[in-house]
């Protein structure tokens, strides 16, 4: 093992937390986790399938899958880790590797499995509620990962430029989005989402779901995506609009782009995510519009679209240098129109190094 693997940072915490290991893995689903449930174990050990734990201690670093993952993990599980292929019932068979006092995820925890450890533990080992502990360390980013995040992005601009292009007047919503997921498949990524598109009076709804509704004339339109590189996830948003619109939505979209041109600018290392938060509320809440911006600035994203840390009103995150987040104030106008403006960036110790690269001057499509 190297001194600065990620299993040895993680165990140096499990014993900050009286720890004798620590349990990773998903069992809320275990052995058909999602790639967000598995997202804690994908980190730690490299591991892509859907049937991946470990265990992780001083001098200790076990993997465990099942029969149909043995080859990949053999290839792809960092060579820090002994692995180890489970036959039977997976959580009772993970439960008798449990020795001392073991920690684990009540978020990633049912209360049947919860059941099933402890009745299957050895004598002497007790269960620890320790959540958090590898999202800490996932949460500042290594180059490796902002590269992978960086390509997601780069790949999700282009995607803009694609739909920008053909236009989206007289294409319904769903159209319109399906059209951006298969361009990214085409540019060998996939989406990290569902694509939003939400026209005229759908743009209020911050996550309104595509539709058969016929994008028109003069309409502004939410465009929310993100593409998935190597597991690592970007998210953007743009707002266009097909032709001349009214003076007040005009209006709103510039005072939407010096909330986010003013956001950026403060958001730095050592700032916290209400302090950023604030920046980004301040001009809106000065324009009469306050009401009409209900959610955060922003949130962390890497193997997940939505982590640590969060910009909002009751954050007590303080950001720090190699922090991914999202930098997306909005305006949502009941029955009307909404906008909504997000880059996705890397925070540093000056500033952010921004990795969206799509225009944010209002842009008329056709």
């Amino acid at each position: 093992m190297t001194g600065d693997s990620r299993g040895d940072r993680l165990a140096a915490l499990a014993t900050e937390a009286e720890l004798d290991c620590l349990f990773v893995g998903d069992l809320v689903r275990p052995g058909d986790s999602g790639p967000d449930a598995i997202a804690n174990v994908r980190w730690l050990t490299g591991f892509t399938g859907s049937s991946g734990f470990a265990i992780v201690g001083e001098g200790r670093r076990d993997f465990f899958t099942d029969f149909r993952y043995t080859e990949r993990a053999r290839s792809e599980v960092t060579g820090d880790f002994d692995r180890e292929t489970l036959e039977g019932r997976l959580v009772a068979e993970l439960a008798k590797r449990f020795s001392g006092r073991v920690g684990y995820d009540e978020d990633a925890t049912s209360v049947a499995s919860l059941k099933k450890l402890e009745e299957s533990m050895p004598e002497g080992a007790s269960l620890v509620p320790a959540t958090g502990l590898v999202e800490k360390l996932r949460r500042r980013k290594d180059p490796q990962e902002i590269e992978a995040i960086a390509e997601a992005s780069r790949l999700a601009d282009e995607v803009y430029e694609f739909l920008a292009e053909r236009g989206l007047s007289g294409k319904t919503e769903r159209e319109v989005a399906q059209s951006a997921e298969q361009r990214m498949r085409e540019l060998g990524s996939g989406p990290s989402f569902d694509a939003i598109v939400a026209s005229g009076p759908n743009g209020a709804l911050p996550h309104a779901e595509p539709g058969e509704r016929v994008i028109g004339d003069g309409e502004l339109v939410v465009i929310d995506m993100g593409a998935r590189v190597d597991g690592y996830c970007s998210d953007g948003t743009r707002t266009w609009a097909t032709g001349e619109i009214s003076e007040d939505a005009r209006e709103t979209y510039e005072l939407v782009r010096r909330s986010q041109a003013e956001s950026l600018a403060a958001i730095r290392a050592g700032v916290s995510g209400a302090e950023a938060d604030k920046v980004s509320r301040d001009p809106i809440a000065d324009a009469g519009q306050g009401d009409l911006y209900g959610h955060g600035l922003g949130h962390g994203v890497g193997l997940e679209v939505h982590e640590a840390p969060r910009l909002g009103k009751t954050s007590e995150d303080v950001l720090s240098e190699g922090d991914v987040v999202t930098v997306e104030p909005g305006i949502y106008v009941p029955e009307r129109y909404g906008v909504r403006i997000e880059d996705l960036v890397v925070v540093e110790t000056s500033g952010v190094r921004n990795l969206s690269s799509t225009p944010k001057d209002l842009r008329i499509t056709g």
